[in-house]
Parts: C-alpha cells; structure tokens; sequence
C-alpha cells in the first residue's frame, strides 16, 4: 500500500511538473515570484565591465551538497553574462572534487557564447581545503585583483563572513545565496544581496528560464503545499477523535 502512495505521488508531481512546463511555454509568463538576488547578477556583471574589474564567484567549503548544485546553475548563467561582455571571471574553490567541475561549466559557457578563446583556465583556481588557507586565497585575490563584484553561492560554514569581510574591504558589489541558516544572519548583514534558504534552489529555474526546471520547481511547491495540507487535516482529525 505504501508503494502504490508513493508511486501515485511520483506520477502526480510528473504530471503537475508537465502542465506547469507546457504553460510557461504556451504562455511565457513566469510562475514564480522576482528575486532581487538574481535580478542583480546583471548589475554585478554591468558593474564590473563598466569599471574593467573582474567578477569573482566561489561555493564555500560545503563540498558536492544540494547548495552546490544548486550554485552550478548561477555558475553557467554567470560565466555567459561575462564572456557576452568579456569581462574577467574568477571562480575560487575549497574542493578538489567541485574544482573541475566549475571549470568544466566555465569553459562550456564561453564556447556557448563562441568565445572559447577567452577562457582562462588560470582564472579557475583551487586554493585548499582548509577553511582559514582558502579564506587567505580568496582575500588575496579581493585585493590583487580588486574584484569589483564577489557572487557567493553555495553551502558555507564560518568563512562566510570571512569572505563577504573581504568583498567588503575591497568595495565589491556582493551576492550571496544559501541554506546554511547559521550562516544566513552574516552575509545578510554583510551583502548588497542575499538569497534565503531555498531561494537558492529556484537559481536554476528563475535564470535559464527553463520550461522544465520550472515545472519541476512547481511541482515541488505543488507537494510542499499538499504536505502541509494533509499533516493539518491528520492533526485536526486526531484532535476531534481524541474529544469522541
């Protein structure tokens, strides 16, 4: 029986993922609310193009988890904005696993936007898994550099605010995105903007604008929505058979 549930709320979420998809595409009206973090991408981007300085962009030390992936999204949006207006990316990483893969998403954006020639795989740099090493990394960077917008998206421990610290120091436009609700109050505090818990999981959906990744975002609120409505239902149920 619990199979047969399970398997019904599969196909029911497949199904709500596929109407949502062809309405967008029938429609093109986005079912999902703005999210002034992502708007500002451009802005950073504008920013440092306008100021010849480049964009730095890092996912913490959280190793390969769901904010990860997640920030791959804004990655590949981001590495296209700035080889449309070639403008320097910097991308560091405290994980030897994550480390090819950003370069990977790097270097298929240029060659999406046909400047493969202006990809740096020098400007792709791991620093060490060691929190306090790859903070001094990435502050050197902020000052060699003078980065003139630092993008932070990802799972984060305490270098949070070590690093947006350093955005700070050195002027930077910064935006900031994760699940981490320790970590949330300082880069709130710190940052221009910040996306909250799992605002950061609708990255990918909101910037590509993908008719499947926005159906499959709805689908998901579709089930969050139904869940919260049963556990009420189960709870009100309880409630009024315990008073029989």
């Amino acid at each position: 029986m619990r199979q047969l549930i399970e398997l019904c709320a599969l196909f029911s979420m497949l199904l709500i993922a596929v109407i949502y998809g062809r309405d967008y595409s029938r429609t093109g009206t986005m079912p999902i609310r703005r999210l002034p973090a992502l708007d500002s991408v451009d802005e950073a981007v504008g920013r440092t193009t306008e100021m010849g300085r480049p964009v730095h962009f890092t996912t913490g030390t959280g190793g390969m988890v769901a904010d990860t992936f997640a920030a791959f999204a804004v990655l590949e949006y981001l590495a296209k904005k700035t080889a449309q207006y070639e403008c320097a990316l910097i991308v560091s990483n405290a994980d030897p696993v994550v480390h090819p893969i950003t370069e990977n998403i790097v270097r298929a954006a240029y060659h999406a936007q046909g400047k493969p020639e202006s990809f740096k795989p020098s400007n792709i740099r791991y620093h060490s898994d060691s929190m306090l090493a790859y903070v001094s990394g990435v502050w050197g960077i902020m000052e060699r550099e003078k980065v003139a917008a630092n993008i932070m998206m990802g799972y984060f421990f305490a270098e949070s605010l070590l690093l947006s610290e350093g955005g700070v120091r050195t002027g930077a436009f910064q935006i900031a995105g994760t699940a981490s609700t320790p970590q949330l109050p300082f880069l709130v505090a710190a940052c221009d903007q910040t996306l909250i818990g799992e605002e950061l999981f609708a990255a990918g959906a909101y910037l590509t604008e993908d008719p499947v990744r926005i159906g499959a975002l709805m689908a998901q609120d579709t089930a969050k929505i139904a869940s919260i409505g049963v556990i009420l239902l189960g709870a009100l149920a309880a409630t009024v058979v315990s008073q029989i």
